[in-house]
């Protein structure tokens, strides 16, 4: 299968822009790059969950709109760029504090100005617990 990705970014890379920002906070680290999806994985811990000892749903969404963007922005030519327009999380199921979630990524519409990605993000016994839908618009880098 032929990449989606026309400038993939390696895990050092991701770590590296990440840093300082509330993802690089968070510990969100990337994990796969797959021809047409990426991974991401973050802890659950006190700085990422609610007063009920689960995770706050504003880390799903922080989780889910730093791996939509990160490829979509992996996925136009050099000198473009996305911009988030629109994101929204329906959440599934609880992550309690100590466990780990990951996030998979992938297209659901590639087009020359405005991209849809789903993520899905899973809790360490593979229990889907959030679906993410991110639309990007697709700029010119300025």
């Amino acid at each position: 299968m032929t990449s989606i990705w026309q400038r993939p970014v390696t895990p050092a890379e991701f770590a590296a822009r990440l840093e300082g920002t509330l993802p690089g906070l968070l510990g969100i680290e990337l994990v796969e790059i797959g021809s047409d999806f990426a991974r991401a994985a973050m802890p659950v811990d006190r700085r990422h969950i609610q007063p009920h000892g689960i995770l706050h749903g504003g880390g799903s969404v922080v989780l889910a709109e730093t791996l939509g963007s990160f490829c979509g922005s992996m996925a136009v030519a050099e000198g473009r760029t996305c911009v988030g327009v629109e994101v929204n999380a329906s959440h599934l199921a609880p992550v309690r504090d100590g466990d780990r979630v990951t996030a998979e990524c992938r297209a659901l519409q590639l087009g020359r100005s405005i991209q849809v990605w789903q993520i899905e993000l899973r809790r360490g016994d593979g229990t889907l617990t959030c679906v993410s839908r991110l639309t990007t618009a697709v700029r010119e880098v300025r």
